[in-house]
């Protein structure tokens, strides 16, 4: 199966599978869907998690001939838009886009005003991607190995772009950073988008990005790619090495997008997903 072929069959695979979301609850709702509705993306906009969700849900509404609204309601890693629609009216027309964020982020901050097992029901996993670790072109590294010594020679001065504390990104960066044995500073951002165009414009040296959003700027020479994060080198990348086979043996760290809804939507909407 060639690059081309793959990406064909997994963008279909994300479309019927989330379209199973809406369209199998004809029994339980005949008139379902009667109105628009809702994603909320509890993260800027022009991230991957952002372009994926807007990308499923324009397949989603011209095959249900009823318009998905894709909301951004960034802030605090994500915990606004998921209490946002934790406290949503439980009717199958306001939905949650999530990432590794979701999961990650109760175990960063103290507390979260909702509970991530109990308050939401999973819909749809509709992406698994690697990331990739890019630096500004000014840095003085080409390659990992190269920027785990100029790390070591700049212990805490080196700052890593971070959409939020329990990011994906976050998360990435604190793994590679314990398992190189190196310190950095973390700079938050409200989203990856943001954060790439600081790193574009030289205001922090680095960060953990999705492949597929960071590929034009590295590219178009904006960016410099030193590894990525999956177990074997990206099909769209070829020529970047992970960052396992860069020096740091066993790394790896992924990222998924999942729908997910309010506990209390009917188990009809969900059953089939």
């Amino acid at each position: 199966m060639n690059r081309s072929t793959r990406a064909a069959v997994t963008a279909k695979f994300a479309v019927v599978s989330t379209l199973a979301l809406f369209a199998d609850t004809t029994h339980a709702q005949p008139a379902y869907p009667s109105k628009p509705l809702r994603l909320i993306v509890p993260v800027a906009a022009g991230g991957n998690q952002d372009l994926i969700a807007r990308n499923v849900m324009q397949r989603v509404s011209e095959l249900l001939g009823q318009t998905v609204v894709v909301e951004n309601r960034p802030g605090v890693s994500g915990v606004v838009g998921a209490e946002f629609v934790a406290r949503a009216l439980p009717d199958g027309y306001t939905w949650l886009s999530i990432a590794n964020t979701f999961v990650t982020v109760p175990a960063v901050l103290p507390t979260v005003p909702y509970d991530p097992v109990k308050d939401f029901v999973t819909a749809s996993v509709i992406a698994t991607i690697p990331q990739v670790l890019v630096v500004n072109p000014a840095l003085p590294a080409r390659t990992v190995k190269e920027l785990i010594a100029l790390a070591r020679t700049r212990p805490g001065q080196l700052n890593v772009a971070m959409s939020g504390a329990g990011s994906t990104g976050h998360m990435a960066s604190v793994a590679f950073s314990r398992a190189a044995k190196i310190e950095v500073t973390h700079v938050p951002y409200k989203g990856n988008a943001p954060a790439l165009i600081d790193v574009i414009g030289g205001h922090v040296s680095l960060m953990f990005d999705q492949v597929s959003t960071s590929i034009p700027q590295i590219r178009s020479g904006k960016l410099r790619a030193l590894g990525v994060t999956s177990a074997q080198r990206s099909a769209l990348l070829p020529d970047v090495p992970t960052i396992a086979e860069s020096g740091v043996p066993g790394y790896e760290a992924s990222t998924f997008n999942a729908v997910l809804a309010p506990a209390a939507v009917p188990r009809e909407i969900v059953a089939r997903v």
